[in-house]
């Protein structure tokens, strides 16, 4: 099993502050949802995750933006805020920091769309950051295909392009997506990850036009001094 580590993209343009800053809000809210003990986190849980049922009843419409901010364990949280800090701060730099807020926000707003249309009537709460996540890796695979993302196979050390790991992540996705439908008891979000992912690709396609991939340029630059 491979796990990513970092990557080799180098950093130009904005500095990713709300990359960093969206990895303290993640690990502050877990921190005081682990703080309230498990019944009434549990409760914390229900009240600011994404219910679909509650959503198609038009109700608690806010916890389609708190449901990104919360997580269900530990590896969750150190998942999530790994991909993050793998990912997001490439994306950031490269089209600005306000522009990255929103299309975060937007991506993790499809993200949970999806996985309500996909898992209509279910009473599961949804929480993660995962779906906005998967919006900004879609934006990487467009945005920086070419870039090798670091990480241990078992003990060996190796660096895979980004065009192959984030491909073949959502190619797993997929699979667990459609293999998981009509089966509303919880577990994964499978279409919170595809319906993110998706909206990333084209969201890249849309900040490579307009923004260019200034990280890309400066890095082809550098190797050919």
């Amino acid at each position: 099993m491979f796990f990513p580590i970092g990557d080799d993209q180098v950093h130009q343009g904005h500095r990713p502050i709300f990359s960093w800053l969206f990895i303290a809000i993640n690990v502050a809210v877990f921190a005081y949802q682990f703080s309230l003990g498990p019944e009434v986190g549990q409760a914390f849980v229900l009240d600011f995750g994404c219910i679909p049922a509650e959503i198609e009843a038009g109700q608690d419409y806010y916890t389609l933006l708190t449901s990104m901010f919360l997580h269900g364990g530990w590896m969750h949280l150190i998942g999530n805020m790994v991909y993050m800090y793998i990912f997001s701060d490439n994306i950031e730099a490269s089209i600005g920091s306000a522009p990255f807020v929103i299309f975060y926000l937007l991506g993790g707003l499809a993200a949970g769309l999806c996985h309500i249309y996909f898992n209509a009537g279910s009473p599961i709460p949804a929480v993660g950051a995962s779906g906005a996540l998967s919006a900004v890796m879609g934006a990487y695979i467009v945005m920086f295909p070419r870039s090798n993302i670091k990480g241990f196979l078992f003990f060996f050390r190796i660096s895979v392009p980004a065009f192959l790991f984030l491909g073949f992540w959502f190619y797993q996705q997929s699979s667990a997506g459609y293999a998981s439908m009509g089966d509303t008891s919880g577990g994964i979000a499978w279409w919170a990850h595809i319906g993110g992912f998706v909206f990333g690709v084209v969201a890249g396609f849309l900040f490579r036009t307009w923004y260019g991939v200034p990280g890309l340029r400066a890095k082809t630059r550098a190797a050919r001094r």
